[in-house]
Formats: structure tokens, C-alpha cells, sequence
């Protein structure tokens, strides 16, 4: 399939100022205060998986990499911040010749990603490393939503085809674009979305709605005339009138006329609307009896993962899904709640930790430069937990691993068949890329492949199994010393 790949709405408009006011007032105070090019780290991660699940699809690492790649402040940008009247003339020449020379870190597009792992880490001049926080966040966190529903919806479809139906309802031009990819990603087939197509070399697909049937005087004239000009793309939308007693036999009708004496398989019939596994049960008898067995149906409407587990249970006969509003916006829980902290600075080519404190104990950060170790059962191949360990810690996987509850510290598990995955990848050296991203039916590849090492319990849609993300032992003790020290600082 073509499609250009180079072709990107970020790489046709700039972006750089889309961007919270508060990271430029920073900016400007760092520098004032000679901190802009001190050495910093900052995390992405997240506190709290959508919809009570169990997992998340990381998704918009790609999107990332292309906006970091283009940053640059215009001519117009900088005479817009001078007429703020906020910004010194050393930090306004800084942006104008502003060259992005961070480290990146991120988990792969298609891996699960869960509660407080650090899936992208920043590393950088003060300045830098801050004022693409806003960017980091908007795209990762609305294209891993979008993919972790899409996975979830997926998933309760059971191995049937999922159609993204949902740019009409979705909030904004990118919204459609990037939700139709990370669809994709969290396994979707396909989109009715032309230009995602056309960007990313995923499948659009699509073939009438109930204006082409109005248009007609009649079903059957509406049916007569798409089955002649698509007669290899004969589905049939038939629930404008009444599915049973016009719809489906016109369907029939025009399947045996126009089809059958050109040997021409229909492609099957479409349902938006009434009782899905009533009007599918008796469907599919209809169409097997009249000697269409191969014929598909194809439901669409306001469908999410819990309708679609619902009506399968029901026996409803349905051969795929057509999924749009409740998809697209994630509408069950349409936040993904991603944040961007600082967890250490650079003095002299020092590593020293930070920490945010806060009497919620989720809100409290982990400080530090980290990676992400996946841990695997031999045996199984089955993920058992991740570990969140300092950078510099090495897994002697020949010897035994303890790994611990952070929270419930007397909780232990001693593995020993087992192997591990350094799950992160670098996108960016000195400012340099580094990484080239899989397209998107390779990701989707890769979260297919990937969310089967979890175990069954934590994919279940209600009430999974809590995956275990722990702490290295070094990195526990470097966040509990860290914390008693600021302790004994309040308690003088």
C-alpha cells in the first residue's frame, strides 16, 4: 500500500509554541538565574489505568519524535513573546536560535505500560528539557488512551474484525487523524478516516449511509444500484426503513438478481441501529437460507468493549464491528492522566535525586534516572512483574531476583527461572534522533504480540489482577532516604 510516510500534519505547520505559557516564564527565570543549561531529568508517567483495567498500550512515541525533531521558534514567535512584555532579550535571542539537544528515552509504541513507570524520560539543559513538557504529555497521553481503548474493545470482540467508525465525533481534526492510528495500534483493522490512510498505510474502508437509501424512491432501487456499481463491494446498510421486513429481503432480493448471475459473492449486510442480537440471530438464518452462509454482518452504533462482551454472550451471529464515538473519545473515561516531574539534576556530572512529596502516597515521585526491566518466566514466557531499577543497575539474570511489593514491603518473591527486558529504547542522543519507528501495523503487530505475555487475569475487562510494578532495592532505599531526610528537616 502507498502512502507518505514523510506526510504528517506536524510536519506541515509548526508547533513549537503549542506549549503552556508557564514553561516559557521558566524558561526565562532559568536562564536569568543561570540555570538554563543545567543538566536535568524528567519522567513521563502515570499514576491510574482508564476504565479500572489492567493494562495500557503505549502509543504516540512516533508523533513524539517527529515534533522534537522540528522544533524551532520563528521569526513571528519571538516578536510575539517580545510584545508580552515578560521576556529579557537574552531569552528571546536563546529561542531564536534554539537548537534541541536533549537525551530521549521512551517504551516502544505497542508495549503495556503501567502505573508510575517512567515511559518517556527527558534528559537536558534546564530550558530544553522543560519546555517540551507540554508536547510530551498531549501526545502520549491521547494516543495511549485511544490505543488502550481500542485494545480493550478489541479484545471483547474475541478475534472479530473492529472497524474505527468515530472521526465525525471525535474533538478536533487531530483527534480523528492520531485516534484512527492509535486505533490501529490497539487492534483495530481498519478506519473510515480517508486521510489516516493516506498518512500512516492503514486500511480505510466504508460504503454507503442512510442518505444513499433516501436518495432512491425505494430499498430495493438504493440497493439495485449499489450492488451495480460496487457489485464486488455489495454491503448492504439495511436498517433505514425496517431491517426485517424491508431491509433484509430487499437485501436478498438484489443479491439473487444482480449478484448471483455474475457469480459474485455478496459482501454481507450492515445493522446501526434496534435489538443487535435479536436482528442478528434471525439475520444470519435469512441469509443462510437463501444460500449466502459467506455473507457478513457488519454492526455498527454506539458500541464499546462492555455492549460488544454483552451481545456475543447472547449468541448475537455478527462477523465484525464498526466502533466510533465511544472509541475515538475514550468516552467511558476520556483523561489518560499522564505527568511530566522532575526526578534529578546534574551537579559536576553528579546524579542528585528530587523528589516530589505529597500526603497522597501515589502523588509521591520517584526520584532518580531509571529504566524499566520487564520480567519474564522461562517456562511460561509469561510477564511476571516489572521492575523499576536506577540506570545503572545490570539483572544478573544466572542469579535469583528478589522482587517486593514498594507500598507492602513484606510481600517478596524470590524468581529464579526467569529473564528480563530493558524495555526502553532511545529516541534522541545530544539532540541527535536515534530511533526509527515501526509503521503503525507493525506496532500493532507488536501490542498483539506483546499484551499476550500478560496473564489472561490481567487482561480481563472487570475487575483484573493488579500487575506488579516494584522497585529495585537500591532505587527503594534512595526514595525512603530521600523521604526521611526531608522528614527529619520538617521535624526540627
Amino acid at each position: 500500500m502507498e502512502y507518505r510516510k514523510n506526510f504528517d500534519l506536524r510536519n506541515e505547520r509548526n508547533l513549537t509554541m503549542l506549549v503552556d505559557f508557564y514553561e516559557l516564564t521558566m524558561g526565562n527565570g532559568y536562564l536569568n538565574k543561570n540555570l538554563g543549561n543545567k543538566i536535568t531529568y524528567f519522567d513521563m508517567f502515570f499514576r491510574q489505568i482508564p476504565d479500572n483495567g489492567g493494562y495500557c498500550i503505549m502509543a504516540g512515541v512516533q508523533q513524539l519524535v517527529e515534533y522534537l525533531s522540528a522544533l524551532k521558534f520563528t521569526d513571528d514567535d519571538i516578536e510575539y513573546l517580545r510584545s508580552k512584555g515578560e521576556f529579557s532579550e537574552e531569552f528571546l535571542n536563546y529561542l531564536k536560535d534554539f537548537k534541541f539537544s536533549c537525551d530521549v528515552w521512551a517504551v516502544p509504541e505497542g508495549h503495556p505500560v503501567f502505573p508510575g513507570e517512567p515511559i518517556v524520560t527527558v534528559k537536558g539543559p534546564a530550558i530544553q528539557a522543560q519546555l517540551v513538557e507540554t508536547m510530551v504529555l498531549l501526545t502520549i497521553n491521547h494516543q495511549t488512551l485511544i490505543a488502550t481503548k481500542a485494545n480493550r474493545i478489541c479484545r471483547a470482540a474475541k478475534g472479530r474484525p473492529v472497524m474505527e467508525f468515530g472521526s465525525r465525533r471525535a474533538q478536533g481534526y487531530d483527534a480523528a487523524i492520531y485516534g484512527a492510528r492509535s486505533a490501529v495500534i490497539g487492534g483495530c483493522s481498519s478506519t473510515a478516516c480517508t486521510i489516516s490512510e493516506q498518512m500512516f498505510g492503514i486500511n480505510a474502508v466504508g460504503t454507503m449511509a442512510h442518505s444513499w437509501i433516501q436518495l432512491f424512491d425505494t430499498e430495493y432501487e438504493a440497493f439495485k444500484a449499489w450492488a451495480e456499481v460496487y457489485p464486488n463491494n455489495c454491503l448492504l446498510l439495511i436498517d433505514t426503513y425496517n431491517v426485517l421486513k424491508s431491509g433484509l429481503p430487499n437485501a436478498i432480493k438484489v443479491f439473487d438478481e444482480i449478484l448471483k448471475p455474475q457469480g459474485i459473492k455478496p459482501a454481507g449486510i450492515r445493522i446501526d441501529s434496534g435489538d443487535i442480537t435479536y436482528l442478528t440471530k434471525l439475520c444470519r438464518k435469512a441469509l443462510d437460507d437463501a444460500g449466502y452462509p459467506d455473507a457478513k454482518i457488519v454492526i455498527s452504533n454506539s458500541l464499546d468493549e462492555h455492549i460488544i462482551e454483552d451481545v456475543l454472550t447472547q449468541g448475537a451471529c455478527i462477523d465484525s464491528f464498526g466502533v466510533g464515538e465511544r472509541l475515538i473519545t475514550a468516552k467511558s473515561e476520556p483523561v489518560f492522566g499522564g505527568v511530566y516531574k522532575l526526578v534529578a539534576v546534574e551537579n559536576n556530572g553528579e546524579i542528585i535525586p528530587k523528589i516530589k512529596i505529597s500526603e497522597n502516597e501515589a502523588k509521591i515521585t520517584t526520584p532518580g534516572f531509571k529504566k524499566i526491566y520487564r520480567i519474564f518466566d522461562k517456562k511460561t514466557d509469561k510477564a511476571v512483574g516489572d521492575l523499576i531499577a536506577l540506570d545503572d543497575e545490570i539483572i544478573d539474570e544466572s542469579k535469583p531476583l528478589v522482587i517486593f511489593d514498594p507500598v507492602y514491603t513484606w510481600k517478596k518473591k524470590k524468581l529464579t527461572n526467569y529473564y528480563v527486558k530493558d524495555l526502553r529504547v532511545q529516541l534522541f542522543k545530544d539532540g541527535i534522533k536515534k530511533y526509527e519507528s515501526p509503521d503503525v501495523l507493525e506496532i500493532r503487530d507488536i501490542a498483539e504480540k506483546e499484551t499476550e505475555k500478560l496473564w489472561p487475569e490481567v487482561l480481563r475487562l472487570e475487575n483484573p489482577h493488579t500487575y506488579y510494578v516494584d522497585l529495585s532495592s537500591k532505587l527503594w532505599n534512595l526514595k525512603h532516604n530521600l523521604l526521611q531526610s526531608y522528614s527529619d528537616t520538617f521535624n526540627e
